[in-house]
């Protein structure tokens, strides 16, 4: 039992690398760190004594490689290959059925999206954009759109 606390106790003050980040939040090599460090910690808590040395330094070493990935994620050109594009569902008030099949997105989830915007009918979206963080944005008929190097933005008339 004292390993597992300690084990706990190493990684809560690891993760304190990524601040205050929700799991909403988490980028896919975060996905992918939690994932790593849920198999890699657990003969650490469940083996033998000298389990425990190993457990930390893998602590170290997952979240030493998690923090260097983040930092590249700032370059461009890195950021690129790990960051989804935003993806156009919906164009002047029709599906966009090639877009949704390729992202995965089904017709209830654009519509529940509508609802959360005040939109009841899908003639009175302009556009539906699935985000790279999986949300969908929605932009009324009416509204101008600014497209920006890293976002969409738009203004109510």
């Amino acid at each position: 039992m004292l390993r597992a606390v300690l084990i706990y106790v190493g990684l809560l003050l690891a993760l304190r690398v990524f601040g205050k980040r929700e799991v909403g939040q988490f980028t896919l090599y975060d996905l992918v760190f939690i994932l790593l460090v849920a198999n890699a910690l657990q003969p650490a808590v469940t083996g033998p004594d000298n389990s425990i040395l190993g457990g930390f330094v893998l602590i170290v070493a997952l979240v030493g490689t998690n923090f260097l990935v983040g930092r590249l994620d700032r370059l461009p050109q890195f950021h690129r290959l790990l960051s989804p594009h935003p993806a156009v569902v919906v164009r002047n008030g029709q599906y966009i059925q090639q877009s949704m099949r390729r992202e995965g997105v089904e017709e209830d989830e654009i519509e529940m999206a509508m609802r959360e915007h005040g939109i009841n009918d899908l003639k009175d979206v302009q556009m539906a954009v699935l985000e790279p963080d999986g949300t969908i944005s929605i932009v009324p008929k009416g509204s101008t759109i600014h497209s920006t190097k890293r976002k969409l933005r738009f203004r109510h008339r």
